[in-house]
Formats: structure tokens, C-alpha cells, sequence
């Protein structure tokens, strides 16, 4: 039924647009996920999401404690519509909640920071298995909490006076290195057929004025 739905959609956007999704897609991960924690300034926290979208990072996750997760669309450009974004909101402590269920889902959870002794960027093994990178704000970095429950930490080494980058600068760094070693690996980095459907099926009701009905009449006539 989906694989249907799917062909059916693709009647309804041009050559191009299907090149795209399908080019974005074969390029899509989630062996590298993305948390952000209580990031408030909407800035950084749309400048993360439009990295993402460019490094091929399909999953993102927000912690809400105190801060409520605001998208600049003028910075993010759209990204935030091609990515899945989970929000944390609803518990005591929300940070405990995310992170204990990305190491459910099999995620080691590794912080960003550059205040304590961890991995240097370029020697960051990805051959341990999937991976959660957590940034905290950049006033206050992580919480205890996140810090305690991180299995690695990670450091973009520094040599000027100035000890860290902004947030939206230290994701790019990051990921522009991590996706880029991952894609030479032999590690399988790549969706599941049944994840990319998933995905292109959302992708094309996003790039369809009105899927909504355009599906419902498809159902309806199933």
C-alpha cells in the first residue's frame, strides 16, 4: 500500500524534484544522530538543523527543559522539513528521558565539549557503533545530567585564545568530518529500504500542495 501511495505521489511533482528526494535519500543516515540540549538562542539552533540537512543527518532530537525550541526560518532555509525533529518535553527531566532512550535504541551517547579530556575530532573511532552527538548551550554547555550519561566525550582541538566554537559552528565542524570518513567506510551507514519509503513518502506529501486529499481520494479508491 505505500510502495502504491508512493508511485501514485509521484505523479504529482516534477522530474527533477523526484531526481532530488531520491538523490538525498541514498545519502540519508542515522547511524550519526544529533541532540540538542535546551538550546534557546533560535539562530544557532536553526543553523544545527540546516547543517544537518546538508551533511545527511536525517534525526534530530531536542531536549526542552527550561527553553522552548524556536526555528529561525530565515536561517534554517526549510531544512527542518526534510528532517525527523523528536521533542522532549514532557518529563521532570526531560534530558534523562531522551537520552535514555537513544541508548534503548542502541546509540552510544557522546558529548560535545571542550572542557573535558575525551576523543580529538580526527581521532573519533566510528567503528563502535552508532553514534548520539550531544551540544549543550554555549553559556553553560551540557547539564550534569547529559555529562554524566555520555559514554565518550569528543573536542575539536583549538590553538588560539579563544577556548570554543559557537554551537552552530562546532555541529558543522563535526559532522562535515564525521559524515564525510563514514561515507569512505565499510560501515552500513545507509537507510533501510522500509526507512527510505518511510521517508519519501513524508518528503513527497511536503513537496505537494494539498497530499492530504490527493491521498485520501487514493485510499478511497483502493
Amino acid at each position: 500500500m505505500k510502495e502504491k501511495l508512493i508511485l501514485h505521489l509521484e505523479q504529482f511533482i516534477t522530474e527533477r524534484r523526484l531526481q532530488s528526494i531520491n538523490r538525498v535519500l541514498a545519502q540519508r543516515t542515522r547511524y550519526i544522530t544529533v541532540v540538542l540540549e535546551d538550546i534557546f538562542q533560535s539562530h544557532n539552533a536553526s543553523a544545527v538543523l540546516r547543517s544537518c540537512d546538508c551533511f545527511g543527518i536525517q534525526d534530530v532530537h531536542i531536549i526542552e527543559n527550561r527553553n522552548t525550541y524556536q526555528v529561525n526560518p530565515d536561517v534554517a532555509l526549510g531544512s527542518y522539513k526534510w528532517l525527523n525533529l523528536y521533542k522532549y518535553n514532557k518529563e521532570g527531566n526531560n534530558t534523562v528521558a531522551a537520552l535514555e532512550k537513544l541508548k534503548k535504541q542502541g546509540y552510544r551517547l557522546v558529548a560535545t565539549t571542550p572542557h573535558q579530556k575525551g576523543s580529538m575530532l580526527e581521532d573519533f573511532d566510528l567503528n563502535k557503533g552508532k553514534l548520539a552527538l550531544v551540544f549543550g548551550t554555549e553559556l553553560e554547555g551540557l547539564t550534569d545530567n547529559a555529562s554524566c550519561m555520555a559514554d565518550e566525550v569528543l573536542t575539536i582541538p583549538m590553538v588560539g585564545f579563544t577556548e570554543s566554537l559557537n554551537i552552530s559552528v562546532t555541529a558543522a565542524v563535526i559532522l562535515h568530518d564525521l559524515t564525510r570518513r563514514l561515507r569512505k567506510s565499510t560501515i552500513p551507514w545507509q537507510l533501510s529500504q522500509d526507512e527510505i519509503l518511510q521517508i519519501k513518502l513524508q518528503w513527497l506529501k511536503n513537496s505537494i500542495r494539498r497530499s492530504d486529499t490527493l491521498e485520501k481520494t487514493f485510499t478511497d479508491n483502493q
